[in-house]
């Protein structure tokens, strides 16, 4: 017979996973769960110390405990593809190929890429998993001029973002992020219910010939956020924030 504490773990664990508690949010008090589940406080305290050892809880004397925010940080400032992301946290990095093909540049893909509406632009469509749970749609467009062997390459070996710096350096990137909620295949392939809020970057990156790529790269919210840390001039102290 499973132990009565560790039944309550699996219970809390199985809402932080289903996003019923989020990151930052308080979880019942050890009088809450006793109730709950008709066990003692201290059968209720030793599975709420047990999740904070691990890392998911994280408690704050006199006030409560909380879930950890342990979701993925990119860096704002840094362009670093995904696999490298990943990799750096010591997980396993996977990817799916949807989409590898040319179309038409739309009026935004024209404007970002800086070619004419309908030229023919190559496009790719890749969601990347870590530790198989997808954390990016990645779409992307590329300059045929400066990437003519692009979609010649197996995208499952070799991510977009290494080959096109190898064969176009970057040299300069803008982007953009905002909170958007996705649509019905983003969510499909993201595996996220329609109503979740997800982060996008809109990325367009220049090589020393020109404009090489935009590329918009989705997030699911509560698996993935941005953050960096900046220093500054102290010769340049008012003049920044």
């Amino acid at each position: 017979m499973q132990a009565r504490f560790v039944t309550i773990k699996a219970a809390l664990l199985d809402d932080i996973e289903t996003g019923r508690l989020r990151a930052g949010e308080k979880v019942p008090s050890e009088n809450q769960l006793a109730q709950r589940f008709s066990v003692s406080r201290m059968t209720a305290r030793r599975a709420l110390t047990e999740l904070v050892d691990e890392g998911i809880l994280a408690r704050t004397q006199g006030v409560g405990t909380f879930v950890s925010d342990n979701r993925p940080m990119s860096s704002m400032l840094t362009i670093r593809g995904i696999q490298e992301e990943i990799h750096a946290r010591g997980h396993q990095h996977q990817c799916e190929v949807l989409t590898q093909q040319t179309i038409p540049a739309t009026a935004t893909v024209a404007q970002w890429l800086g070619v004419a509406i309908d030229t023919p632009v190559y496009y790719t469509l890749i969601v990347h998993a870590d530790n198989a749970q997808p954390v990016q749609l990645e779409a992307r467009w590329v300059n045929p001029q400066w990437a003519p062997d692009y979609l010649k390459q197996d995208f499952t070996r070799l991510t977009a973002n290494q080959y096109l710096n190898k064969v176009a350096p970057l040299t300069e990137a803008d982007h953009i992020v905002e909170a958007v909620m996705p649509d019905s295949d983003t969510a499909t392939h993201l595996h996220i219910k329609a109503a979740e809020p997800c982060l996008k970057i809109s990325r367009r990156t220049f090589s020393a010939r020109g404009v090489v790529s935009f590329a918009t790269l989705i997030h699911p919210g509560n698996r993935y956020r941005l953050g960096d840390h900046i220093a500054f001039d102290s010769r340049h102290n008012g003049d920044t924030l």
